[in-house]
């Protein structure tokens, strides 16, 4: 096969919050809660700050562990630390 004919297998990555997915979801969830226009938004942003946050920890943990992938022991490991540092 030529090169010119190959289809990249790629996703696109979207570049924007899903709002209207976050705001279907807190009016099941949650019916009688208001927020303001850019909650939803804040809510995303915490969502990928603690995804980041789980990454790196999981990573630091297999890396101490000597081991080349991210395993699920791993990654448990990570989520215990970092949920008892968001308590507060």
């Amino acid at each position: 096969m030529a090169p010119s004919t190959t289809v990249s297998q790629r996703k696109k990555i979207k570049r924007k919050a899903p709002r209207g997915f976050l705001k279907r979801v807190f009016k099941r969830q949650k019916p009688h809660l208001r927020l303001e226009t850019s909650g939803d938004l804040l809510v995303h942003l915490n969502c990928l700050l603690f995804v980041q946050r789980l990454a790196e920890e999981s990573r630091m943990n297999a890396f101490e562990n000597k081991c080349g992938v991210i395993k699920k022991e791993h990654v448990q490991a990570a989520a215990k630390v970092i949920l008892k540092k968001s308590r507060g």
